[in-house]
């Protein structure tokens, strides 16, 4: 493995779970000593737009685990979680300088700034209130003058998210003659290029109708979220994604390789991944592959072998079958090397978007069968994205008749199957699992950890994170007035 002796230096400066100590490539950096209102809003871009991958980043340390995409080392299952990162991504580090940003942007008429500012303060409560169900939010950036912001119910949450996105399109397709722009080195995201950023805004606005299947109808909240898809991503190139440098690296590389080369903690895949990906929960039929061509990409065997072994959750080492477990994260793999990506959305996931909400929109339900040619050509196309991406070849995979099955048999459980592969680390997947009710139906396989009934919560899976410590301490009567267990559903389940 390259540069790995070079890169112990690195681990030490860096804290592997909350990533703690993290540099802003080059971009202005504003200082905790520093005004932010003294700083331009292209020197504020940067600093955020990090947080907010990062605020992704700490969710899916847990949130992984729950969607058993990985477990812990040993494979153990992961307990009540605060996700606490992500909390202070969004409250210290980007709320507040996107306030700053969209008051500067107000005050010279940067209509498109603000548009971009307002797409970043939806992603981040998204996660936010995905998480926790009930946060701060019209309180939240009051600074001193208010240091225990009441909590907004989800619902309303949804409400301001979908408010800032329908806000954000209308000022990126509107003229803006200000002069001010996100420049092409504090944009980490799409280095300046606008109408990337509008396309964003559309594929967000669908994934967000697409959590609201229970709360405003399946068919409702489909065809709203189809009317979104149609003006979002065409390309992988719309990736929303940060990608890392040799020298500020990959917070999941530095936790899953570093951290396994110097004694530290690190994770392990998961069984029911690489259930979905080796024929065992969905079986291959064509006699033309046997194995998902993504699995070596994501993941690899103690012993080089072919036989990949994941850990059951919960299941003390052992694999699905009884026997010893074997696999870890791929080593220099697409998002475990030192400049890979962290993926918040992406282009095949607005195509299983698509595919979804085709197959609900036309009356579709976890055990029903057939959906549109339309909702069929997008699973595909989700499929061969991400393939892509990855750059694997999709060419034996979509001859498997399991895999292209035709439109008249596609199933549920089919499209959610690939959007879980195609969204490998992305906290999404979590909301999938829980908006389905971890519905064995649309993810055959699932199951809770093997040492579930020795825990808290028998027979429970969680749905939300806990409340850091540090904002009970903080802001006591709020977070009391709105906690609740972590197996409680959130609104919109």
């Amino acid at each position: 493995m390259k540069n790995i002796l070079k890169s112990v230096v690195v681990v030490l400066l860096i804290t592997l779970i909350s990533g703690c100590g993290k540099d802003f490539f080059d971009v202005n950096v504003p200082n905790t000593a520093v005004d932010a209102s003294k700083l331009s809003m292209n020197d504020l871009l940067g600093p955020v737009i990090f947080h907010t991958i990062y605020g992704q980043y700490s969710a899916e340390r847990s949130f992984g685990n729950y969607a058993q995409n990985f477990v812990g080392q040993g494979g153990s299952a992961a307990g009540v979680t605060s996700v606490s990162g992500t909390w202070s991504d969004i409250y210290l580090y980007t709320l507040p300088d996107l306030k700053v940003i969209r008051d500067k942007a107000e005050e010279v008429g940067a209509k498109h700034f603000d548009a971009v500012a307002q797409i970043l303060i939806a992603i981040n409560l998204g996660i936010g209130t995905d998480s926790y169900e009930n946060i701060p939010y019209s309180e939240a950036t009051q600074a001193s003058n208010n240091f225990t912001p009441a909590f907004d119910t989800q619902e309303s949450i949804y409400t301001a998210i979908f408010s800032l996105l329908d806000n954000a399109i209308a000022e990126l397709e509107g003229p803006d003659n200000s002069g001010y722009a996100p420049n092409s080195s504090s944009d980490l995201i799409y280095h300046g290029d606008l109408t990337k950023w509008l396309k964003a805004a559309y594929t967000l606005k669908a994934r967000y109708k697409l959590h609201l299947i229970n709360k405003e109808g399946a068919a409702k909240a489909a065809n709203e979220a189809l009317a979104a898809i149609a003006k979002g991503f065409t390309s992988n190139s719309d990736d929303f994604q940060m990608t890392f440098t040799e020298k500020t690296i990959n917070p999941w590389y530095s936790l899953e390789v570093l951290a396994k080369h110097t004694g530290n903690y690190h994770d392990v895949i998961c069984d029911h991944l690489v259930s979905y990906m080796d024929g065992t929960s969905f079986p291959f039929t064509g006699g033309v592959v046997t194995r998902d061509p993504r699995l070596p990409v994501y993941a690899q065997t103690d012993d080089g072998s072919d036989n990949y072994k994941g850990y059951v959750s919960g299941g003390q080492g052992v694999s699905g079958d009884g026997t010893s477990a074997n696999t870890d994260f791929k080593e220099e793999g697409y998002y475990t090397n030192q400049a890979s990506p962290i993926v918040v959305i992406s282009y095949a996931e607005a195509l299983f978007i698509k595919a979804e909400a085709e197959f609900l929109a036309n009356g579709g339900t976890t055990t029903s069968v057939g959906t549109t040619q339309s909702g069929y050509d997008a699973y595909l196309a989700g499929i061969k994205a991400n393939m892509a991406k990855l750059g694997v070849s999709s060419s034996d995979y979509l001859a498997d008749p399991s895999v292209s099955m035709g439109a008249a048999n596609l199933k549920l459980q089919n499209i959610m199957k690939e959007k879980y592969i195609a969204n490998f680390l992305n906290p999404e997947t979590y909301v999938d699992l829980r908006k389905y009710n971890y519905s064995t139906d649309v993810f055959p396989g699932l199951a809770l950890p093997a040492d579930n009934d020795q825990g808290e919560f028998p027979g429970k899976w969680f749905n939300r994170a806990q409340y850091p410590s540090t904002e009970a301490q903080r802001n006591p009567d709020n977070v009391t007035a709105n906690q609740k267990s972590p197996v409680d559903p959130v609104w919109w389940q």
